[in-house]
């Protein structure tokens, strides 16, 4: 049976990269961020290069310790990338971002694999892996933007309310703008990959339907969480 995902040669996976050629050539120009992007993009083809390797070994194991162990390092290296744009960052607020992240993602990830899926064994790889990804990625970019504006407001002088609410709403713009666009603008990951490998597309929606409500579910809750506990210190200190 012939392979219904087409193959990529290493020819035409270099053609990918022409559109970001002409966006590094734009910020080379106008001297804007070259060093930054230049490293995020070797970063993404060294990473997804050797996460290709290590996922073909991870979805052949049947031992759920190591998909746990995967699943720490996922949620460690998400609670440091999060605080990335803070000007200034301490083991204290990686530890709430670190909180925050896994609050939103295990509750949201458990409740989608043990009681929509229902894999067995629980651990399954193939599943587990990808939508632990999905909802990290997505808590972890939602703490970022929280963590940001909160700064940016509460370093101008603006209340713990106020810049808690501007910070909370600012997190949920990226889902929010998804949530309107989906089916309309765009075919999510989840979704085209599915129709890609040949599911059927009915098929394919459910289960973008799961991911769209799981990532809501642990962005909100990731950020409000975050900001409960980094903003409340803040306001604490404020009142002693």
């Amino acid at each position: 049976m012939e392979d219904p995902v087409l193959s990529i040669s290493l020819p035409r996976l270099a053609v990918a990269f022409v559109p970001a050629l002409v966006v590094l050539a734009i910020m080379f120009r106008w001297t804007s961020g070259l060093r930054t992007a230049i490293h995020a993009l070797l970063r993404m083809l060294v990473q997804l290069v050797l996460i290709g390797y290590v996922l073909t070994f991870i979805f052949g194991t049947n031992h759920g310790l190591v998909v746990v162990a995967v699943l720490l390092v996922m949620l460690s290296a998400a609670g440091w990338i999060a605080l990335r744009p803070l000007r200034r960052r301490n083991a204290r607020l990686v530890g709430d971002a670190l909180l925050a992240i896994a609050i939103g993602s295990v509750p949201t990830l458990a409740l989608v694999t043990g009681l929509v899926l229902r894999l067995d064994p629980w651990f399954l790889p193939r599943y587990m892996i990808p939508l632990a990804g999905m909802i990290i990625a997505g808590a972890m970019n939602s703490v970022s933007l929280a963590a940001e504006r909160f700064e940016s407001e509460t370093g101008a002088g603006q209340s713990y309310e106020f810049a808690r609410r501007l910070a909370f709403q600012a997190a949920l713009i990226p889902i929010i703008n998804t949530l309107f666009a989906v089916g309309l603008v765009s075919l999510p990951g989840m979704m085209t990959g599915q129709i890609l490998a040949g599911s059927s597309p009915l098929v394919a929606a459910r289960y973008q339907i799961v991911v769209m409500c799981m990532i809501f579910g642990s962005t909100g809750m990731a950020a409000a969480v975050y900001l409960a506990r980094a903003g409340g210190r803040d306001k604490g200190a404020a009142s002693a």
